[in-house]
């Protein structure tokens, strides 16, 4: 007994066909691997999905094998006219890692920029700290020297109540005189 022949077709559902290609898709790049693994060859493959979202199985070198095969061109007493354009896409990749390398060093600036000015805020924020801590030390002095007072005038209270005055009529008498 035989295999039955599969019909190969469009899947109509779109849903359907999303989960398919989903399966499938790993199968395609399981067998890209073995084939550059088995021959020796270097394969990349890029796939798009029914929602034209690109996937890809590449050679570590993937710039390397697209851009041969992107420059093949039929005669070969052209290919000299590819160095030419191999040089172009080199100055033109020199010049984009210039700028990325310019824009990061301007980021780095920034952020140090930046980690400087939330270190001065926190200093501030320590400062005002410091200052509020200190405002409420001076009023804790004077509330303490309030309370001392009070407790001399008490201590001194207690005294006069421990040892009463005691006054002599002639005393009594010298105070009612001045009084008049």
């Amino acid at each position: 007994m035989g295999r039955k022949k599969i019909e190969i077709k469009l899947v109509k559902d779109p849903n359907v066909r999303q989960v398919t290609f989903s399966k499938r898709r790993t199968g395609l790049f399981k067998k890209a691997s073995e084939l550059s693994i088995l021959c020796g060859t270097e394969v990349t493959a890029v796939v798009f999905s029914p929602g034209n979202k690109p996937y890809s199985f590449a050679h570590p070198n993937v710039d390397a094998v697209a851009a041969e095969f992107l420059q093949q061109e039929p005669n070969s007493n052209e290919a000299h006219g590819s160095s030419s354009s191999n040089e172009a896409n080199l100055d033109e990749l020199n010049q984009q890692l210039l700028d990325l390398t310019n824009q990061s060093c301007e980021e780095a600036k920034k952020g140090k920029l930046y980690d400087e000015a939330l270190k001065n805020q926190s200093n501030k924020t320590k400062l005002q700290d410091l200052q509020e801590l200190h405002e409420s030390a001076t009023e804790l002095r004077c509330l303490i020297k309030e309370r001392l007072n009070e407790m001399e005038a008490a201590e001194a209270m207690l005294a006069m109540k421990e040892q009463p005055v005691e006054f002599s009529e002639n005393h009594v008498a010298k105070k009612k005189k001045k009084k008049n």
